[in-house]
């Protein structure tokens, strides 16, 4: 006889094949899965208390430097296979009509269709990538940031499918095998498995900035509570015109940009 957490699982694996197939129309649907398994974050902080976010002002961004790439892979062992099929990428550059493929290209200036933009997860509010993941390995924590439990990845890469952003990447190889200078500050991963910006938060809890906004020169990047009205990046909010990518998706990413 069937136990029940077998159970459990086929029925949120159904549920994930529907969002895959929804995220590949272009629909994503908007549902709650049960919660059949137990939750990965913690439970005892106040959802909604801190919302992490960053906002990147492109305009003091140095083409051509990819100090900030650099610094992100390697601190958190980010593989280099050194192709496009197998390419993992927590943080890259791209051009605008890549970066923000919905934004009006008309009678775009030569400055800005010729400069390459920063992107990375978005930690999104409304994030659909933790609605279709059957065994909850992406999910949000309680500070805002959509995070990664390597261990309970089996790889379907459903989450991939419903991301509109392309901000995770697979494991095709071992990962290990393509890391020439590997960090001690993070763990590596295995082959198999989704990985992405996690906002740092692995350095968040020892009181450090991301390894992005610390390793910029230009201090393109700032970042912090979007919650907090007195934080420094509510105030650039507020006195700055800003953009998302993709907004119309409802997604309410917490990155944002000043063009």
């Amino acid at each position: 006889m069937m136990n029940e957490e077998r159970r459990a699982f086929i029925k949120k694996s159904g549920l994930g094949v529907l969002a895959c197939m929804g995220a590949a129309s272009g629909l994503i649907p908007k549902f709650s899965l049960e919660k059949t398994v137990l939750p990965a974050w913690d439970e005892k902080q106040v959802p909604g208390k801190i919302r992490w976010g960053m906002l990147i002002d492109t305009r003091k961004c140095i083409e051509g430097c990819k100090e900030c790439v650099a610094q992100c892979h390697h601190v958190h062992n980010v593989p280099d296979f050194n192709n496009r099929k197998d390419e993992v990428k927590w943080i890259w550059k791209s051009s605008y009509n890549k970066v923000f493929p919905t934004a009006s290209q008309q009678f775009q200036s030569e400055k800005i269709a010729g400069r390459s933009y920063l992107a990375l997860c978005n930690h999104c509010a409304d994030s659909p990538c933790t609605r279709v993941c059957p065994t909850e390995a992406t999910f949000k924590r309680w500070d805002g940031i959509v995070a990664m439990d390597y261990h309970r990845c089996i790889g379907c890469r459903f989450c991939m499918a419903a991301c509109p952003y392309g901000s995770r990447s697979f494991n095709w190889q071992d990962p290990r095998t393509a890391i020439k200078d590997p960090s001690l500050a993070y763990p590596t991963r295995e082959q198999g498995v989704v990985e992405k910006c996690n906002f740092c938060s692995d350095r968040l809890v020892k009181g450090l900035l991301p390894a992005c906004v610390e390793a910029c020169p230009q201090q393109v990047m700032t970042f912090g509570d979007l919650n907090d009205p007195k934080s420094e990046i509510r105030g650039l909010l507020e006195n700055n015109e800003t953009m998302q990518r993709k907004p119309e998706l409802g997604t309410k990413p917490s990155v944002f940009y000043i063009i």
